[in-house]
């Protein structure tokens, strides 16, 4: 009886939810600005981040962040700080970061070079000697990616350079690289906005008749249609779309399946868009209608299966507040589910520059429980999370339990202390009325 009376509340909260975060219209299709207004839009952003180093320096009681790299063997936090129109540092590029109190006051921040003479390192040495700073910071993180972005070659070179007196001062800070590719500018939530809706409209019009017939249609075939219809949108993507039918075996994972499309099938894609140097990732379902049987609607069990997926996502925003780690969200959010009886993983990750960007984790799809590092990092204000999970559901006119995965990017809000979705959340399944009386042109659907 208590299992039951859960279930009632669950699907009362879900229900509640439905006008507020479901929008009410279809997702358009955004036009973003030209390449040159993007240019100097990004590099505005740039600045703007650029300028709160220092006191990201100050934070960790670090004098200086530096910085080498070679063309094509870039540290990860350079296409952080990179020009709009640079696509890799050329020949060798060092970077100094200072504080804005120090002896280095009123010169560019960072400092500078070019180089493939080794005309940098007397420069750099006597900059060094001049300003005496204590502490050093190098990206030699062995775990963080964003902290670990020095190559090993660059290291060595470093070391031999500069001499014992400096490399004794130089210290890991993982948490500066997280930070400065973490935090947002205010400027940048509108242009991500559009790439979420535009992100919808790609699944919706996917998710289709005008793109799937079923009996026809394969999972690849959609793959390649979001390729190629994201060139039209002039957006790219950090991974390749990811469509499947979804089954009791299916998992999430890093290819889709490979099946003909049939009437009464789940569908599931995963994948994100790329624009305007940030990135979308998102997760939606679809149902394919039993349209030669006459089926007019999404059956009530799968319907029941979405809702407790969107509890689980009410569970997760409601516990992710700045300063918790990802683990002691993830805990919480277990805990949370076991008493409202759902079953269910999440595995929720911040992004913005990366599609898995800096920041902490809640859960990976193998570590469901605990993640060693990544989720004991603190959970960051002024930042995006993707909400990433599925929840167990039995269907009882399948008779059969699936996973419903879905995932919906989120911002932080200041006024509310808290998260809400970009754009919205998936609470109804998108559905495909599909026949078999004609075979759509993948690659010249017209809006």
């Amino acid at each position: 009886m208590l299992v039951l009376g859960v279930l009632v509340v669950i699907a009362t909260v879900a229900t509640t939810v439905v006008s507020q975060l479901h929008p009410s219209e279809p997702a358009k299709y955004h036009q973003l600005p030209t390449l040159r207004e993007q240019a100097v839009i990004l590099d505005g952003w740039r600045d703007e981040r650029v300028a709160r180093i220092p006191q990201l320096l100050k934070k960790y009681d670090i004098d200086v962040w530096l910085m080498s790299q070679r063309e094509y063997a870039e540290d990860t936090i350079w296409w952080s700080i990179k020009d709009a129109l640079e696509f890799a540092s050329h020949r060798r590029t060092v970077l100094l970061f200072h504080t804005t109190s120090s002896s280095l006051s009123g010169q560019p921040n960072p400092l500078r070079w070019v180089d493939n003479t080794g005309d940098v390192w007397p420069e750099l040495r006597q900059i060094l000697e001049d300003y005496n700073p204590k502490r050093i910071a190098v990206n030699v993180d062995r775990n963080i990616a964003f902290g670990g972005g020095l190559h090993v070659g660059e290291w060595e070179v470093l070391q031999e350079q500069l001499g014992a007196k400096w490399v004794e001062r130089m210290v890991n800070e993982p948490m500066l690289g997280i930070e400065f590719v973490a935090a947002r500018v205010p400027g940048q939530l509108e242009y991500y906005k559009q790439m979420q809706e535009t992100t919808w409209a790609l699944i919706e019009e996917a998710f289709s008749e005008r793109v799937i017939t079923s009996g026809i249609t394969t999972t690849e075939d959609v793959e390649w249609w979001y390729r190629e219809k994201m060139q039209e949108q002039n957006v790219s993507t950090w991974n390749h779309p990811r469509v499947s039918v979804i089954t009791p075996e299916s998992f999430p994972g890093w290819e889709g399946t490979k099946d003909i499309i049939q009437e009464g099938d789940l569908l599931h894609v995963d994948f994100g868009i790329t624009a305007m140097g940030m990135n979308t990732d998102t997760q939606h379902m679809a149902y394919v209608l039993r349209t030669s049987e006459g089926e007019e609607g999404v059956p009530e069990g799968l319907k029941q299966g979405l809702k407790k997926a969107n509890r689980m996502q009410d569970i997760s925003l409601e516990r992710m507040k700045a300063g918790k780690t990802g683990n002691q969200v993830l805990k919480e959010c277990l805990d949370q589910m076991k008493l409202e009886g759902i079953e269910g993983q999440i595995y929720s990750h911040a992004i913005g520059d990366w599609g898995h960007s800096a920041g902490a984790v809640m859960g990976f799809t193998n570590l469901p429980e605990y993640v060693p590092v990544l989720g004991e990092l603190e959970i960051l204000s002024n930042t995006f999370y993707s909400i990433e999970l599925y929840a167990y559901h039995f269907v009882p006119e399948r008779n059969e339990t699936l996973r419903f995965r879905i995932e919906e990017d989120a911002h932080w809000v200041d006024d509310k202390g808290g998260w809400e979705f970009v754009r919205g959340r998936q609470e109804k399944f998108h559905v495909v009325n599909s026949t078999t009386t004609r075979k759509p042109d993948m690659l010249r659907v017209q809006l």
